[in-house]
């Protein structure tokens, strides 16, 4: 395995979270050994978050204007370079800190410690010493032992808009924004990971190939390591081998749900998480021994150093999880490495970022509030809360004519109905021009307004989604700032401000911050959602649908069966449940299996074998 520097102890992570919840997160909780992930989407936030922290800290400040070549990619190195530093010299202190003082730093770090850390142990062990010198020195190895949480970085692979220049001219493909953006962290000082989110991008991930710190060194350190997030075994072995061919190695495939999870939700066709976690468990070994061999030939190509020793590869899972239990059980039953804490910490007022008026939408929320919603430019569902700023502000937009947003940042843009250049779907320019549109269709009046309503439905998510890191630091900006949020359904059960303490407290189970609400197992959660958006699914199909179609939602039945039958036999396995929580798990189970038949059996004729023609 190759060594990092990096801290290794704690069981979970903090995702990225919407542009902007995560956006400064490292400063807050890296010098304890957590590790985050920041989004690059949106540089002229990163921009903002420099010169703020650079006053902050008494940093020199030279801003980065948009006149300059490749302005988004020197923006990102530089911001992520602010974070290395400032982390870095936070680890720095914290090592000269006193363990007499309860409340420092370096108390701190070893007490939010996990208790299976080998390092808590060590700890422990100097705190029961009673001779001095012997104290003393274990002090000293302690002090060595304080490592920060990796500054980890995503780019959603599906936001690669081209740009252009001045004169209206796209630009090459080097200034993408994705590529640009890789560029941004390539170019860091950062021993990092770069999480590519929402799947496949060829050009994105032919352009590693010019990035030196994805290659492994002499020792075989790999300084900037690749996650690719993924909702399959199918995908993340396509993608893997795509990359080893490239010389790229992956070092973490990171598992989140397709639906429970917060912001952008891209579903898979039935693959629940159980059985994904499964495949992975069962298939590791021979996933990374045959990349292995992929990766040594093209290191060899490139002549470049070839690997005795396979670099480390960790399987995380994210999505929905709740509990300490089912913390532990996907831990240990899956051999997962970490997990992805991300909702919960949204009501972490020292680890994530978002205006006071927002959270407290938030604190309120009712299961009910939080919902699967069409409002993503991208056409893809998008978990999220009502009654934000942003939605107030988009329906006011409305009644008082003027639908859409200006779209100062246009990192969304991808419809050309209107243009030969892509724009957004939730700019002023594309819904004055679609609204009138349909109203020349002469349709009847309840569904022109249902479609009307559809393309108002549509937030600008890049303004929006930023706002509230804005908002919150007093930071001005000319244009009106309204914030949006992205939770994941599973904020509902919890409905009160904590801690950074209290919430890996509870991750780790020494406390519980969940709320009076009943709360189903993850697991069931999860399903809950695919049950439900099968439904959406089945009621698309029409009589004349196409033998594709009626392929896609048979598979999508067959799979959720499959998962159904799977949970059957895993529910035993929840050993640190107690009988009465298996037991309700079970019913559960067994109604939406109930509910899934039924609708198959509403629409049969979707769901007769299809036959093929034989030529």
């Amino acid at each position: 395995m190759v060594s990092t520097i990096l801290s290794q102890e704690h069981e979970f992570h903090i995702p990225v979270m919407g542009t902007a919840f995560t956006i400064d997160t490292p400063l807050k909780v890296a010098r304890f050994g957590i590790s985050s992930v920041v989004s690059l989407c949106d540089d002229e936030l990163c921009e903002e978050m420099r010169r703020h922290y650079s006053s902050l800290f008494k940093l020199t400040y030279e801003a980065i204007t948009e006149d300059e070549d490749d302005f988004r990619g020197k923006r990102i190195t530089a911001y992520l370079n602010l974070l290395d530093h400032v982390v870095n010299d936070q680890i720095a202190r914290i090592k000269q800190e006193s363990f007499d003082d309860l409340k420092s730093d370096l108390v701190m770090y070893f007490e939010l410690l996990p208790d299976t850390s080998p390092v808590k142990h060590a700890y422990v062990d100097m705190l029961n010493e009673e001779d001095s010198l012997i104290k003393e020195k274990l002090q000293a190895e302690l002090r060595n032992m304080v490592k920060p949480g990796s500054i980890d970085v995503n780019i959603m692979t599906k936001l690669d808009r081209d740009t252009y220049d001045k004169q209206a001219q796209k630009r090459d493909s080097y200034y993408s924004d994705a590529i640009s953006a890789l560029r941004g962290f390539a170019n860091s000082t950062l021993n990092a990971s770069i999480v590519f989110s929402a799947g496949f991008n060829r050009r994105l991930f032919a352009y590693l190939e010019h990035c030196a710190d994805f290659f492994p060194d002499k020792q075989g350190n790999i300084k900037k390591r690749v996650v690719l997030k993924v909702s399959d075994f199918r995908s993340s072995l396509t993608q893997g081998k795509f990359l080893a061919k490239k010389g790229i190695w992956v070092s973490e495939y990171r598992i989140e749900s397709g639906l429970n999870c917060g912001g952008h939700a891209f579903a898979t066709d039935g693959y629940l998480m159980g059985p994904i976690l499964e495949e992975f468990k069962v298939q590791k070994k021979e996933l990374v021994s045959s990349l292995f061999l992929i990766y040594n030939e093209t290191l060899a190509k490139l002549k470049k150093d070839t690997l005795e020793l396979m670099p480390f590869v960790d399987i995380t899972v994210q999505g929905g999880i709740g509990t300490a239990n089912e913390n532990r059980f996907l831990i240990d039953h899956y051999q997962v490495k970490r997990t992805g804490w991300a909702t919960p910490f949204l009501l972490v007022p020292d680890v994530t970022l978002l205006d006071d008026e927002t959270r407290m939408v938030l604190l309120k929320a009712e299961e009910n509030d939080l919902y699967l919603s069409p409002v993503s430019p991208l056409g893809v569902p998008f978990n999220t809360v009502r009654n934000t700023l942003s939605e107030q502000q988009k329906y006011e937009r409305f009644e008082n004519g003027r639908p859409g947003s200006p779209c100062p940042k246009g990192y969304l843009v991808s419809n050309t109905e209107f243009s030969k250049k892509p724009v957004c779907t939730a700019s002023i320019f594309y819904q004055r021009r679609k609204i009138k549109e349909l109203e020349s269709l002469n349709l009847d009046p309840d569904i022109l307004k249902e479609s009307i309503a559809l393309v108002v439905a549509k937030s600008c998510l890049c303004e929006d989604l930023a706002a509230g890191a804005l908002l919150k630091n007093d930071i001005t900006n000319k244009r009106p700032l309204k914030s949006a949020v992205c939770p994941g359904p599973n904020l509902a059960y919890f409905s009160r401000l904590a801690s950074l303490k209290d919430m890996i407290g509870h991750i780790y189970g020494r406390l519980n911050l969940l709320n009076d609400k009943y709360r189903p197992n993850l697991f069931i959660s999860e399903l809950k959602m695919y049950v439900s958006y099968f439904k959406t699914e089945v009621a698309k199909v029409s009589d004349t649908a196409t033998s594709i179609e009626l392929k896609y939602i048979q598979g999508f039945k067959d799979n959720l069966l499959e998962g159904i039958s799977y949970y059957d036999d895993l529910i035993p396995k929840l050993v640190n449940e107690t009988h009465k929580y298996r037991d309700k798990m079970t019913t559960e189970l067994h109604e939406l299996k109930s509910d899934l038949q039924e609708l198959v059996a509403q629409h049969s004729a979707f769901f007769l074998p299809v036959v093929q023609t034989v030529v």
